[in-house]
């Protein structure tokens, strides 16, 4: 997949099929809409290229009343769409300047002129320029003007309910990990570095990695213990994963602390891969640090017999 970040050097021969978006997740809609492109291209002999946004546009508007976190990291979305089989990827950097261009100009400047679109493949409610004009009433109806074909996805259910980035975060924020990896059609996961904790876990017999993420907008579940798997240089190991304050020793701040089954090697500062596959408790206080062991010890015993399953 090609990748090209700078619209004014932009400029495409080939014709290709488009499709625009945030595409926070990558998920299963998401997916619908890559696989249509892919195959709409091979008909026509086109090639697929995707145009997103970074920063996130919620972000740069400030839409948001609190804190906005994130499905995906960039680079977690260029990989995403890279395995679904795009051919280029056009990241087109954010602004509020950005957002004042119009429908028209968007198509004329943008999709004709440089990306060379002959087709335009949208999600069922996706809008785009400024005030949200364009969409795919707007474009069928000047189709004859801009020689540019369109298509929507219909709307993705799931239950009675809209696959979506912001059902997936609503999913996280509440723990229900097991609908957002439906949602996603895979693993939610995070990737971060081991860092030096208080190694209290080793006391205990459970030692902990203790996982740092840099990208501060990175949505990170609620509180709680969860069955993982855990990817280190290519490996993946089991696990039992706590997010949260540790009330049981007056914890202040919050932390990922992963103890991994029947590992013992050094691995402070390497990368570590979070896959979450099913939330097992809330996080608790504990009279005592012999009861917390006890119930990791439980925790430990039905992470393995979840994962067990899922392998």
């Amino acid at each position: 997949m090609k990748i090209h970040d700078n619209l004014q050097l932009l400029s495409l021969k080939k014709p290709t099929i488009v499709t625009i978006g945030a595409f926070d997740g990558v998920h299963t809609a998401h997916q619908i809409i890559l696989k249509k492109l892919v195959s709409d291209a091979a008909l026509h002999g086109w090639e697929t290229l995707v145009i997103t946004f970074w920063p996130h546009p919620r972000i740069v508007l400030k839409q948001e009343d609190k804190p906005f976190y994130l499905i995906s990291t960039l680079e977690e979305r260029i990989e995403l769409l890279s395995a679904n089989g795009v051919d280029h990827l056009c990241i087109i950097p954010f602004t509020k300047e950005f957002s004042q261009i119009n429908a028209k100009e968007f198509v004329t400047d943008i999709l004709k002129k440089k990306i060379n679109a002959r087709k335009l493949i949208l999600g069922h409610d996706h809008h785009f320029g400024k005030n949200r004009e364009g969409n795919l009433d707007y474009l069928l109806s000047n189709q004859t003007e801009f020689g540019l074909e369109a298509e929507a996805i219909e709307q993705q259910l799931l239950e009675n309910a809209t696959v979506s980035s912001t059902a997936i975060r609503d999913a996280l924020t509440t723990g229900n990990v097991f609908i957002a990896n439906q949602l996603l059609r895979r693993n939610y996961s995070f990737t971060g570095t081991v860092v030096t904790g208080n190694q209290l876990g080793r006391t205990i017999g459970f030692p902990t990695a203790n996982i740092f993420i840099e990208e501060t907008y990175k949505l990170i579940p609620a509180n709680g213990v969860y069955a993982v798997k855990c990817l280190i240089k290519h490996e993946t190991h089991h696990g039992v994963m706590n997010i949260g304050l540790r009330p049981t020793v007056d914890g202040n701040e919050k932390r990922i602390e992963v103890h991994i089954f029947d590992f013992d090697r050094d691995i402070y500062g390497e990368t570590l891969k979070i896959e979450l596959v099913q939330k097992i408790r809330d996080e608790e206080k504990f009279g005592s640090l012999e009861a917390l062991k006890h119930q990791i010890s439980l925790d430990k015993s039905l992470a393995e017999s979840i994962l067990k399953l899922h392998s």
